[in-house]
């Protein structure tokens, strides 16, 4: 007899069942990045993939800080005190991507002040673009640690994006 768990069962373990951000890591002030943060972690929730590599302890609770200019993650068993793994990750290679994506986002943000739809449109475009090469990078820098979907990958790149932003 083989103790392989049946597709439902891994897609309800390989998951985030919850997030928590250090609160030390959380740049206020700013509303449409606390929209940002915010609409990430419900879009996280609401769906994601998320697996450690060589770990089968999910679904989890992923802890979210920025400490050193490095992003860590702490993924822990859902319900669990001790962590399962905790990966930390420099942001030097994100920092571009993190810099041009809010200056884009402002841009947007103001695009759709002025309520221009052809102007708003081509914003989003490279928006998303910087959005998608982020989360291409993050999936890589994860290879081996924690393996992610795209959307995943979209929306943490989202998440980690408002964190790191410091005003």
């Amino acid at each position: 007899m083989t103790d392989t768990l049946p597709d439902s069962s891994l897609e309800t373990r390989n998951r985030i069942a919850s997030i928590r951000i250090d609160d030390a890591s959380i740049a206020r002030g700013n509303s449409n990045i606390e929209h940002e943060r915010e609409v990430a972690i419900f879009d996280i929730l609401d769906g994601n993939s998320f697996a450690l590599e060589g770990i089968d302890q999910g679904p989890y609770r992923l802890e979210i800080a920025i400490a050193d200019d490095r992003l860590v993650l702490s993924a822990f068993p859902e319900g669990g005190d001790q962590a399962a793994a905790v990966h930390t990750l420099t942001m030097t290679p994100l920092k571009r991507l993190i810099k041009d994506y809010f200056m884009v986002l402002d841009s947007y943000y103001q695009a759709i002040r002025s309520g221009q739809p052809s102007r708003i449109e081509a914003i989003d475009v490279g928006r998303r673009g910087l959005h998608d090469e982020g989360s291409r990078l993050l999936q890589e820098r994860l290879t081996g640690k924690i393996t992610l979907d795209f959307d995943t990958a979209r929306r943490l790149f989202t998440l980690i994006s408002a964190l790191h932003w410091k005003g």
